[in-house]
């Protein structure tokens, strides 16, 4: 369920911003970046990046994912 929030004028613009390169509208925008605050201080001893990074992938279509193979890369 929606609901409207008053926020800072700066960090709408801000998530204005950041929304068009991460292909999102600006309230999903927002709602990611609480989300990461919330997991992040719900686990201090993680890095935010890596908890950013696990939150996007936690999203992505597992049927798109491929298998890891160890060493396939290596020679690159």
């Amino acid at each position: 369920m929606g609901m409207p929030v008053r926020i800072d004028d700066e960090l709408y613009e801000q998530a204005k911003s950041a929304s068009k390169g991460e292909c999102r509208t600006i309230a999903g925008q927002l709602e990611f970046w609480a989300k990461v605050g919330k997991a992040a201080l719900e686990n201090p001893e993680l890095p935010t990046d890596f908890v950013r990074e696990l939150l996007i992938a936690k999203s992505e279509d597992r049927s798109k994912l491929t298998d890891f193979v160890p060493g396939k890369y290596r020679d690159l």
